[in-house]
């Protein structure tokens, strides 16, 4: 694996804020289903405002994820979809747990 270099972090709301019109932070619980290994599950989140084109710039729960890979992205207007794709040899089944999600509005 190769070693990153030339790192440069700009840190600051200013610089963040002024590349989207708009940001919408989004709190919901979800209880995925039990995964076998190579099995994936997608939920739609009904989120209010979204748009197409509109980014997924990231999401968190507390959970531990346990080999399990999770995509998000704006399906539809008012639509994001969720998805959980277990990628480890066993079955897994998370909890049901609050996720958190921020979603921009790109102004450029």
């Amino acid at each position: 694996m190769a070693a990153a270099s030339a790192i440069t972090v700009k840190q600051g709301r200013q610089q963040f804020g002024s590349l989207f019109n708009e940001i919408f932070g989004v709190s919901f619980t979800l209880d995925p289903a039990s995964l076998a290994d190579a099995v994936g599950e997608t939920n739609t989140i009904a989120v209010p405002g979204v748009a197409l084109g509109d980014i997924v710039l990231g999401f968190a729960s507390s959970l531990d994820l346990q080999d399990i890979t999770v995509t998000a992205y704006v399906q539809a207007a008012d639509a994001v979809e969720m998805r959980f794709q277990n990628e480890g040899a066993a079955t897994v089944n998370l909890a049901s747990s609050t996720w958190k999600m921020l979603i921009g509005r790109p102004g450029f």
